[in-house]
């Protein structure tokens, strides 16, 4: 049997791209105190903003490592506050009023440029197919895997939301998101769908 809480970061996370889910349960234990404090301290004490910052580091850091994509050596921790700081600055911008830039010098047809049309009603064509796809995959998931995705991102439900609602715990709200992330990219890989949007 392993001895996880032994291993390095680094053993940790090749283990759960090899397919251990443990490993990242050893990962998640050994710093998910440090990073919630770290988020915290950032939002000034806001809970419910904090546990869904908490929750969509560990969602994008799951994602990450599932593709592949890491490639922190030694600097786990570091890079899982990094997500989290990247995800509270986006927050800030969302919440700030973006200030439109106005071109009225510029002699630009916006609305009669065939090019920026064309374009545009094709990315819009590939998102929506994108969306379908998802919702497809996700109506193959588990009750209770597909229950926290469709409340996360069909209903904009926070974790801690989700979780009074189901009736568990914001942990297990995770790691049924995770294990529905887990499955949807498998389904996605087997059936050669991309879930990018544009």
């Amino acid at each position: 049997m392993d001895n996880f809480s032994k291993m390095t970061d680094d053993v940790l996370v090749a283990k759960y791209v090899g397919g251990c889910n443990e490993a990242f349960d050893e990962l998640l234990l050994r710093y998910k105190d440090r990073l919630y404090n770290y988020i915290s301290y950032q939002l000034s004490q806001q809970a419910d903003l904090v546990d869904d910052i908490f929750q969509e580091t560990f969602v994008k850091a799951i994602m990450t490592l599932k593709s592949c994509r890491y490639t922190e050596g030694g600097y786990f921790l570091s890079w899982l506050t990094r997500i989290a700081h990247n995800l509270i600055i986006d927050n800030y911008r969302q919440d700030a009023h973006m200030h439109v830039v106005s071109h009225d010098d510029d002699n630009i047809d916006l609305l009669n440029n065939a090019d920026l049309v064309d374009s545009y009603h094709e990315a819009e064509l590939i998102n929506e197919q994108t969306l379908r796809d998802v919702k497809r995959l996700m109506n193959n998931l588990p009750d209770n895997q597909r229950e926290v995705v469709y409340m996360r991102y069909y209903e904009n439900k926070s974790f801690k939301e989700i979780a009074d609602e189901t009736g568990v715990s914001i942990n297990t709200s995770l790691g049924r998101m995770r294990y529905a992330i887990i499955n949807m990219r498998r389904m996605a890989e087997e059936y050669d769908i991309s879930l990018e949007m544009l």
